[in-house]
């Protein structure tokens, strides 16, 4: 693909997660999106969410790959369909390509480990996790998308995992609050410590559009395109960190802890894009709890 994709402004799609739950999906423990791909009865509304947030006016669909991790998996006793679950994912996705040949498609790569948080654990570990699933997803993909990573260790580590696939790559950052990553670092710190030959933009993923505001000085300062994947969560750092309260959580849902702010419509979301556009944002999206109104009313930036 064109390595200056992003250098026009370009949407990347909305929320899978969220969306398959408001649209009726029942959660399966700490599964989330991944509950959709077990059963085939499930597989026609992940494709109809990609196929709507096309319509909606999205460049870029991202596979439905947060919640395939080993991890994930494991934690819900079914890590034997690993391959199974990232490989329907991925031709799903390829499905929708097949009717909207325009579109590209994000082979998403995860937190290996704990969501919002940094990944410690031991770099050969980290990087073989990375790698396992970027496998499976890489038929099925244009470029690669490291979504909402916590540290510019998992950062650099993703992108020595899709090496061999000779494809290029989207960073998606998250910071929870404030100007530095989980990990305590700051943004332009990534540019410094990653190799960025193949590198098509640095974004910021599932982030307010207040805290992208904090960072958006920060980030214009990066010498590559940038952007933004914005939430409508009303925090994503909570007392006792994501995992611990996604398992204690009742209804299955990121909300439940997180919160769902009401004051996020389509239309004042896209007041938010249209400011981070002029500021020169090109790469227009969203996260959870961001709908296809949502992304239809920021594709309308384009025009």
């Amino acid at each position: 693909m064109d390595k200056n994709f992003f250098n026009k402004i370009r949407i990347l799609d909305g929320g899978m997660g969220q969306e398959l739950l408001a649209r009726g999906m029942k959660p399966k423990g700490t599964l989330w999106s991944a509950g959709a791909l077990l059963e085939k009865k499930n597989h026609l509304l992940v494709e109809n969410i990609h196929e709507d947030f096309v319509k909606a006016g999205a460049d870029v669909i991202i596979t439905n790959t947060f919640a395939t991790r080993r991890i994930r998996l494991r934690q819900n006793n079914i890590e034997n369909k690993f391959e199974t679950l990232n490989k329907v994912a991925g031709e799903i996705a390829k499905r929708v390509k097949k009717k909207y040949p325009h579109i590209l498609i994000a082979g998403g790569l995860p937190p290996q480990n704990i969501t919002y948080s940094a990944d410690e654990r031991d770099e050969k570990e980290i990087l073989n996790n990375f790698n396992d699933q970027a496998k499976i997803l890489n038929p099925f993909v244009d470029f690669f998308y490291f979504d909402v990573l916590s540290s510019i260790k998992e950062i650099s580590i993703a992108i020595n995992s899709i090496k061999m696939f000779e494809k290029p790559f989207l960073i998606g950052a998250h910071i929870s609050e404030g100007t530095t990553l989980p990990s305590g670092e700051k943004l332009s710190d990534i540019m410094k410590n990653i190799e960025s030959e193949n590198l098509l933009g640095l974004i910021l993923a599932c982030v307010s559009p207040e805290n992208f505001q904090k960072n958006n000085e920060e980030i214009k300062r990066i010498n590559c395109p940038f952007g933004f994947k914005l939430n409508a969560f009303e925090r994503t750092k909570v007392i006792g960190g994501y995992t611990s309260n996604f398992k204690k959580s009742k209804s299955g849902n990121p909300n439940e802890f997180l919160g769902q702010r009401k004051d996020l419509t389509p239309e004042k979301m896209a007041e938010f894009s249209q400011k981070f556009k002029m500021s020169g944002a090109t790469i227009l999206g969203g996260c959870c709890e961001t709908r296809p109104a949502h992304i239809k009313k920021i594709s309308e930036l384009k025009e």
